[in-house]
Parts: C-alpha cells; sequence; structure tokens
C-alpha cells in the first residue's frame, strides 16, 4: 500500500565528525529552568516543576544557516539552550536510566515571537503558535557522549552582531539533564531520534533581519545563524 502524497522528507541533524545524521522524531523544551531566567520572565523558580512545550521536528535548521525573519511577529527572541539528542527511550525512567538514553549533546537556540507568545498567556491559550514555528530551532552539530560525557558544567553563552546577550553556567539548571528527562518520560513516552531543548539563562531579547547570531557551550559546541529579511 503506497502514499496519496509523498512522504514528507525526515528532519535530521548532522553529527560531529561523521557522515551520519540524527533522525529527528520529536523536539521538547523546558521552560523556565534557569532561575535568572524564570525571574526575568515573571515566575517563580523555587516552586515550579518543570514544564514542556513541543516544536515540530521540522523546525529544526542547521547551523551556519540564514533564516527568514518569521512572519506574523514584532519581537523575535533568542533562547541559547543545551540540547539533548536521545538514543533509546522509556516511560517512568529515573535520572540514571535516562541519562543512559543520551546519544549526544549540541548547542541550539530556541526562537521565540515573544510578542505571540505573550498574547497566548494573556488569553490562556497554548504556546505552539509563538515557539513552533517554521526554522524556530536552530542547531548545532550533535557531539556524542564518549566526546562530551554528560555536561553538568560550563560557560553558555549568546551573541549577536558580536556583542554578549546571554551568559550563564549550566550549573545553573534548576533541573538536571537527568531530572528534566526524568519528569519528561513521566508525561510521554521518550523514543531514539528525541530533541530535548532544556531551558536558557538570562538575558533573552530581540532580533533583527540582518543580526547574526553565535551561541556557544563550553565543552559542547557551537551554531550560528543569520536573520535573513
Amino acid at each position: 500500500m503506497g502514499f496519496v502524497i509523498p512522504p514528507p522528507p525526515q528532519p535530521a541533524v548532522l553529527i560531529a565528525a561523521s557522515r551520519d545524521s540524527f533522525p529527528v522524531r520529536r523536539i521538547w523544551c523546558v521552560g523556565r529552568n534557569y532561575a535568572a531566567h524564570a525571574r526575568e520572565m515573571g515566575g517563580d523558580p523555587n516552586r515550579e516543576p518543570p514544564f514542556f512545550f513541543a516544536k515540530p521536528s521540522d523546525a529544526v535548521v542547521m547551523t551556519e544557516s540564514t533564516l527568514p525573519y518569521p512572519p506574523a511577529t514584532e519581537n523575535l527572541h533568542h533562547e541559547v539552550e543545551l540540547v539533548v539528542a536521545l538514543k533509546a527511550g522509556g516511560t517512568d525512567l529515573s535520572p540514571e536510566a535516562a541519562l543512559d538514553c543520551v546519544f549526544g549533546y549540541a548547542a541550539g537556540i530556541d526562537l521565540t515571537r515573544r510578542d505571540l507568545q505573550e498574547q497566548a498567556k494573556k488569553a490562556g491559550r497554548p504556546w505552539e503558535i509563538g515557539k513552533g514555528f517554521d526554522a524556530s530551532a536552530p542547531i548545532g552539530l550533535i557531539h556524542p557522549v564518549s566526546e562530551t560525557g554528560h555536561p553538568a558544567s560550563g560557560a553558555i553563552r549568546l551573541m549577536v552582531n558580536g556583542q554578549l546577550r546571554q551568559s550563564g553556567d549550566l550549573s545553573d539548571m534548576i533541573w538536571s539533564v537527568g531530572d528534566v528527562l526524568a519528569h519528561l518520560s513521566k508525561l510521554v513516552r521518550l523514543e531514539a531520534g528525541d530533541l530535548i531543548y532544556t531551558g536558557t539563562p538570562e538575558g533573552v531579547g530581540p532580533l533583527h533581519p540582518g543580526d547574526v547570531v553565535n551561541g556557544e557551550i563550553e565543552g559542547v559546541g557551537s551554531l550560528k545563524i543569520t536573520i535573513g529579511s
């Protein structure tokens, strides 16, 4: 039995020092996983458990890309994040078992149409239209765990046109990678091919056409994107 239309291409991310690529199944993102960012967004990091939202798998776009400025927004924001790529999954995992499911790590950016997200918040509506738009999940090369280990500390930063915008450390995360994966596995079944964006440090801010954006995570990797017209 065939398809009535051609099946869409498989979204994938390049792997460092390899001809192979990582097929993307789902993209999950953690909200407010750094205390200072939680405060700058009006949250209370001392009381909130991790919460999650999704982006479509084809929102991924590789480093060195030029992205069109998205429609329907006048306030596009950057959020640099550690990204986890899974080689296995499961449900109701312990943090230790969850780390065994990790294939590797990458630097990524959660692009956000902040004005649309804020409108949705005020109306009590889902965030997807502010978070899950086309090309909203830029990502660098995935580096296998054999190269990076499981990074629990290390500088994470983002620069726009050479000026530092975001700066923090992975040790500032409220919920560690293992904890994030364990929490998420109690809500959905994790599988090989899943990407998890693990939250951003403070300093999120607007991007404009022509901006050159560099994100980097110590011991993990980097990415570069340009915002087009």
